[in-house]
């Protein structure tokens, strides 16, 4: 307890600059947090998947098999032919969660839960809302994508122009959104752990001092992480991953009105060498 009340709040990350320009600042701890929780999460992956049988299958297989059927079910409801929407889901909840129950264990300096660090969290945001964009155009088309912006699109259209400006800011608030949401749950907890371990052991009582403080603050440490590391830390992981499965499904918004409602960029019947219609009926965009 000695040890934990002389740290500092974790507020700020040590950094290297190459050039002065904050483009070329990382921070090298947090750097090293994420390097260690892609290590954790693919060891974990080739562990279930060398050990994975058929029959009764272990509750780490059986939980992984839960959450592919749950994302695959998501993907077969947006889009059946797109083959990116369950690995980035999957990915991005495993890491999520393995990055933040990491904090369950001591971790030595410089590692920390990596969502800790808002740059973290923000590159996962804008690859989140790239990889959306990239979807929307490969659905949509050029034309599409811009039909989009004019959502909602049962109003006429004269009424809609004044809410492109409105669809533009909401895409562009995604990653912002999706990465203060994250980065604020996780470093929250570690304000109000180092409240615990740093802060609490501090107050004395009358005739014997600071010692029911420390049994109190091993006591709060120990449901706090339960209820913020484990608790908390998964539905975040949980919630980033829904809202990047429901951005793709709004990625391709408007297909309906567009004469491709199964988001290939063109009509089913195209997509598998059946009798096309003319491109008048609305077929390509």
């Amino acid at each position: 307890m000695a040890i934990l009340a002389l740290e500092p709040p974790p507020v700020t990350h040590p950094t290297v600059d190459f050039c002065g320009q904050w483009y070329c600042q990382f921070s090298w701890d947090s750097a090293a947090s994420s390097g260690l929780a892609i290590l954790v999460t693919m060891a974990l992956v080739i562990l279930v998947a060398r050990r994975a049988e058929q029959g009764v299958p272990g509750w780490l297989q059986l939980a992984l098999e839960t959450l592919y059927g749950y994302v695959s079910g998501q993907q077969a409801h947006i889009d059946p032919d797109e083959a990116i929407i369950v690995p980035i889901g999957m990915t991005i909840f495993l890491y999520i969660l393995v990055a933040n129950w990491l904090d369950f264990l001591p971790l030595p300096g410089p590692f920390h839960p990596a969502n800790s660090d808002l740059n973290q969290t923000l590159a996962m945001g804008i690859l989140v809302f790239l990889l959306t964009q990239w979807y929307s155009f490969k659905v949509l088309g050029v034309r599409g994508y811009l039909y989009r912006m004019t959502r909602p699109f049962d109003a006429p259209l004269y009424v809609r122009i004044p809410f492109v400006l409105l669809n533009i800011i909401e895409d562009l608030a995604k990653p912002l959104t999706l990465s203060l949401r994250l980065f604020g749950n996780i470093f929250g907890g570690l304000i109000m752990l180092w409240v615990l371990t740093s802060l609490l052991p501090q107050i004395s009582f009358p005739g014997v001092g600071t010692y029911p403080a420390q049994g109190l603050a091993i006591l709060a440490t120990v449901i706090w992480k339960l209820f913020d590391v484990g608790l908390i830390g998964a539905i975040q992981a949980l919630i980033f991953m829904l809202l990047t499965i429901i951005y793709f499904e709004q990625a391709r918004e408007g297909a309906e009105h567009l004469g491709h409602p199964h988001g290939s960029g063109a009509p089913r019947g195209v997509a598998h060498g059946n009798q096309s219609r003319p491109a008048a009926e609305g077929g390509n965009s």
